[in-house]
């Protein structure tokens, strides 16, 4: 790479623009693992008094870490597609009725 491509990347607002996009989906991934930690927390108990786990928080949690899955895919560089709130949130489409 040659100085002129480096002064070139330097001044792009396009890697700054994404760096600016990377720290808020990191603070948004910290909360969502917070908010996961809290859902294993709660189904854990769920199960604990009832026998049987809690179907509307395994299909929240299957979509929250598809989420948390679509974010971490944004900040390693592997997708330009940035996540919810910029797309919409991920449906998850097979059957968790077992």
């Amino acid at each position: 790479m040659d100085r002129e491509q480096l002064k070139s990347n330097l001044k792009s607002s396009k890697h700054w623009l994404r760096l600016v996009f990377m720290l808020i989906f990191a603070a948004i991934l910290q909360l969502a693992s917070i908010a996961m930690w809290m859902l294993v927390i709660a189904q854990f108990l769920f199960s604990l008094f009832t026998g049987e786990d809690n179907i509307n928080l395994r299909k929240f949690g299957n979509s929250l870490s598809a989420y948390i899955f679509h974010t971490l895919k944004f900040l390693s560089y592997n997708s330009e597609e940035k996540p919810f709130p910029f797309s919409d949130w991920p449906v998850i489409k097979e059957s968790l009725e077992t």
